[in-house]
């Protein structure tokens, strides 16, 4: 879709708010994914790789600011185009705020309300879980760095 960009939090609770059906929403979830900047090559390292996902994640963390409570940022690529559109929603989710803002943040208390959750395979659920417990994880280190 040309000229889609990467949506924030509030942009995608709304559009999930007017799309009625799984489909229209499933679709939505893809061209999110479609949106996101693709991860460079080498940064596709086991290191950054998301474990208990079918299919590929990778992500990378960058923090900036204070060190007891750096502000964190977030890229992310999948091999999926479902799970590439996942991968959006959740750095759409974490990136931007402080490391104690995400360690007390359930981003799934969010993905639930726009009924995200409910229409995914529970692999793809796993998946979102294992993404969003790293995300925390890291968050919850640096909090207690």
């Amino acid at each position: 879709m040309k000229g889609f960009r990467m949506a924030s939090l509030d942009q995608i609770i709304d559009d999930f708010a007017f799309l009625d059906d799984w489909e229209d929403r499933y679709r939505y979830v893809i061209e999110l994914g479609k949106a996101l900047p693709d991860l460079a090559e080498e940064k596709r390292t086991s290191e950054n790789k998301v474990m208990g996902c079918a299919s590929q994640v990778w992500l990378v963390t960058h923090t900036t600011g204070d060190p007891d409570n750096p502000v964190m940022s977030f890229e992310g690529d999948s091999d999926a185009h479902i799970v590439r559109g996942l991968v959006a929603i959740v750095l759409a989710t974490y990136s931007g705020k402080t490391a104690s803002e995400i360690a007390g943040l359930d981003a799934f208390e969010i993905f639930s309300k726009i009924g995200l959750v409910e229409n995914l395979s529970s692999q793809r659920s796993n998946g979102l879980r294992s993404m969003v417990n790293r995300i925390r994880e890291e968050a919850r280190v640096r909090t207690a760095a």
